[in-house]
């Protein structure tokens, strides 16, 4: 049988996973983010990393070693956009320009092929394949988290686009009056209502409009302690989820449109609202959709932060086989 890892690199950490031919992960395990100005010092982190895994073999050397003939690739899930050349377009949250990615990691890690993919676009891939969206033929994914990531698996191949931003949901404009700018440089982003930071910009916003009594007075405001409130029956907790929800029920039907997919899944840590979050945002879509396209499955998340590694290494499987 042969192996692959799946890397998932974030801001904070390296997600790195030995996962069997069959896509079955078979370890998991973190290391820090090195943030320098190019990718090689965290390229020879994780090299080490893995090298040092294979020579002591899985679960502290209590189980079989793996011959490092027997690794068939690496897919490396990186955050910005990739296009299929294996180049990553930026990662703003590392510090990182344009790199050849793909071609930097083989170099340096010894490992070929390695195949490089946006991080949102991996992780829908992950819940497409082994998560929440098994047994589906299409799904699109969103994450909602600090930021809100996307991405569209369609026949089982994630879609990543000519420019590497398909399905990148989060800077769909759904306020052209917005005046504020967003993280991208534009106005009017779903990512400015529907993030978890977005969520608390709305909803110190309507605080400050309005005098009625609210459990969001009385500690501070988070998009956990907005999504409590309105499961605890706060009346303006409730409309401000409303809110949110209404914009991302537009962005989803607009998306819909394009792709049309099964299932509509929701990742990252927002997701945690439950739920109600479902209910809210599903209300919102089915009134904003046509007819014929309100029966769409939405669903949770079911791989919580291994859902990056895993679409990585299934990426890499996809291409080898």
């Amino acid at each position: 049988m042969g192996y692959c890892f799946g890397i998932d690199i974030g801001g904070t950490t390296v997600k790195i996973g030995l996962a069997a031919e069959d896509g079955a992960l078979l370890e998991g395990w973190e290391i820090p983010t090195r943030r320098e100005p190019t990718p090689e010092g965290l390229l020879l982190d994780i090299r080490v990393s893995i090298l040092d895994r294979l020579d002591r073999g899985l679960d502290g050397g209590k189980k079989q070693k793996i011959r490092r003939a027997d690794i068939l690739g690496i897919g490396m899930a990186a955050p910005g956009a990739v296009t299929a050349d294996g180049i990553l377009h930026g990662a703003v949250n590392i510090g990182w320009g344009d790199v050849a990615l793909a071609e930097e990691a083989e170099r340096i890690l010894g490992i070929s092929p390695v195949c490089v993919g946006n991080d949102a676009r991996l992780a829908a891939l992950g819940e497409a394949a082994y998560g929440a969206g098994v047994g589906a033929r299409s799904m699109l994914m969103v994450t909602l988290g600090t930021g809100v990531g996307g991405g569209v698996v369609l026949n089982g191949k994630v879609l990543m686009g000519e420019s590497g931003v398909a399905g990148e949901i989060g800077h769909m404009t759904v306020n052209p009056f917005e005046t504020v700018r967003c993280n991208c440089g534009k106005t009017g982003c779903l990512e400015q209502y529907a993030s978890a930071t977005g969520m608390v910009r709305v909803a110190k916003q309507m605080l400050a409009k309005r005098r009625e009594d609210s459990l969001l007075r009385q500690k501070e405001v988070t998009a956990k302690t907005l999504w409590d409130a309105a499961k605890a029956g706060d009346a303006l907790a409730n409309e401000i989820t409303d809110a949110v929800s209404a914009y991302l029920g537009m962005a989803l039907a607009n998306a819909m449109y394009l792709v049309d997919t099964e299932k509509i899944v929701f990742g990252g840590g927002v997701s945690k609202a439950g739920e109600l979050l479902l209910q809210k945002v599903e209300k919102a879509y089915r009134s904003r959709v046509f007819a014929h396209s309100r029966e769409k499955e939405f669903l949770l998340a079911k791989l919580g932060n291994a859902a990056g590694m895993r679409g990585a290494a299934a990426l890499l499987l996809q291409k080898i086989r």
